[in-house]
């Protein structure tokens, strides 16, 4: 992506990828200690919401928080089945940019009527009905979004729950990373993404996205349909060679983000040798298929696969002659509650 030319700069969707970093880069880290301190106390998190809403923000802070062995108790569920569990003695978080989902709108209620007292909300509005269901909410500070695919909002609730897990604990270390994962997201963004391997990937009947359970290529795999209009598939860890390579095709092609390098050879040998197909890798290092390097940026390092994924689901858009801002299909707010 390049941030000089009108090409990308004229829609919607780039800008919102490119003004990323700075929203990263000014987040404010302390806004939420009081929520902190009180789902601290409760001991149980359960983390809610729609689609991109939840899928990176939510799967990111469960996969950092027990890399970092912390005690809180972390689960995530859609918004609707949810419903069927029984969570009134947890503190829930539900997130939804437009304040108006159907889903978490039904859950809240419910709740609410079950007495409990410990329901946050965070969207990119205020006084939104979500918001006025929850006993405290906040509000996205990156402003509204110019297309349907949501980008830059993932990011800051992603980092939003970093945080309120940080201040969890009485912690202070993401403010002094910032300035220094905006640099790396700034530079996934904008690296020139090879031409052959974007015209692979464009010309791919199917392309899958390989990764840990972090959000990170599950939510790629829901950028793809938005952005590239293509088939996607998001294939879990190893996923990828523990049988679905019986229905894929040499036409396909795997991004695999930061491959674990003990099953590098193992991918290589049944999806490349046995299927035929193309493997492209994103890490901070070179693996044995052809790589997008990124920057490592510790355990914020998700956040710079993101916007690597980003960058290459727009130059195959483009390639494409995609209109990147306007889905046939898709909407701003999936299902909307009415009432």
């Amino acid at each position: 992506m390049n941030s000089n030319d009108e090409k990308y700069t004229g829609y919607g969707l780039t800008r919102d990828m490119l003004a990323t970093p700075e929203i990263v880069r000014n987040f404010n880290t302390t806004r939420m200690q009081e929520t902190a301190a009180e789902v601290a106390k409760i001991g149980k998190l359960f983390l809610t919401g729609e689609g991109s809403s939840r899928i990176f923000p939510a799967k990111n802070l469960m996969r950092t928080a027990r890399e970092q062995g912390r005690s809180i108790t972390l689960h995530t569920e859609a918004g609707r089945q949810s419903q069927d569990y029984q969570i009134a003695d947890w503190a829930v978080f539900a997130l939804s940019n437009s304040g108006r989902t159907a889903e978490v709108i039904g859950l809240f209620k419910k709740l609410a009527e079950a007495g409990n007292e410990h329901r946050y909300s965070l969207t990119a509005f205020a006084d939104s009905r979500l918001e006025s269901l929850a006993n405290k909410g906040y509000v996205l500070e990156c402003g509204e979004e110019g297309a349907v695919a949501a980008t830059k909002s993932v990011v800051e609730q992603a980092l939003f729950y970093l945080a309120l897990l940080e201040n969890m604990y009485g912690e202070s270390n993401l403010a002094n990373q910032l300035d220094g994962l905006a640099d790396a997201m700034q530079a996934a963004l904008t690296t020139k993404i090879d031409s052959e391997i974007v015209a692979d990937i464009a010309g791919a009947g199917t392309i899958y996205w390989a990764g840990r359970n972090d959000g990170v290529a599950e939510e790629l795999t829901l950028k793809t349909n938005e952005i590239t209009r293509k088939h996607s598939d998001y294939l879990e860890g190893t996923y990828a060679v523990h049988g679905i390579e019986e229905v894929m095709s040499k036409d396909d092609v795997v991004l695999w983000i930061d491959p674990y390098r003990d099953s590098e050879e193992k991918f290589q040998e049944v999806l490349g040798k046995g299927v035929g197909m193309k493997i492209i890798a994103i890490a901070d290092r070179d693996t044995i298929f052809p790589t997008i390097k990124i920057s490592s940026a510790g355990n914020l390092s998700t956040f710079v696969q993101m916007c690597a994924g980003w960058n290459i689901m727009v130059e195959v858009g483009i390639l494409l002659g995609i209109d990147l801002d306007k889905p046939e299909r898709a909407r701003k707010v999936g299902n909307e509650f009415e009432g």
